[in-house]
């Protein structure tokens, strides 16, 4: 019986010090150098869309944790925007409402339901028609960030403008 644990503790050791190693036995029966992993990236994991997101001529509003009420910032992106909406007058846009991923799906889809009326009725006191202007919710469905800190649920906390 002892034997047998000296045995397999013979093979544990000579598999986890196989493992350490850098090289593996290639199915040609050579060695094959195995890269190590790289670190982790530091910068933003990026979801739903990003290949397919593009900014195009508007740019996006941001919003504060828990709220649909415009900033600042916001207000002036939505200057900016309406400029451009005037200036191609047959164009329509769709804005979309878009949640960190915080809270539940349904309070997200009234969250992002409230913000994207939100930015619709400061762009038709802007003086641009509300029948250019559509809005849909995607709560947290769809985030642009992925990771799960404050940097990335602010890029998440949006409006996005898609020109029809």
């Amino acid at each position: 019986m002892r034997k047998q644990i000296n045995s397999v503790l013979v093979i544990a050791m000579m598999m986890i010090a196989g493992c350490s190693s850098n090289e593996s036995v290639a199915p040609s029966g050579g060695t094959a150098t195995i890269e190590p992993t790289p670190p982790p990236s530091t910068s933003i994991k990026t979801g739903y869309g990003f290949d397919q997101w593009q900014q195009g001529p508007l740019g996006d509003v941001f919003f504060e944790f828990d709220s649909a009420d415009l900033g600042s910032d916001a207000e002036q992106q939505l200057r900016d925007n309406a400029d451009w909406l005037k200036g191609n007058s047959p164009k329509s846009v769709m804005i979309e409402g878009h949640c960190d991923e915080r809270g539940t799906s349904e309070y997200n889809l009234a969250l992002g339901d409230r913000r994207a009326k939100s930015a619709k009725e400061f762009l038709t006191r802007l003086g641009i028609g509300a029948s250019r202007l559509e809005t849909i919710s995607y709560g947290e469905e769809r985030p642009f960030a992925l990771d799960h800190n404050d940097e990335a649920w602010a890029k998440n906390r949006r409006d996005h403008f898609v020109v029809k």
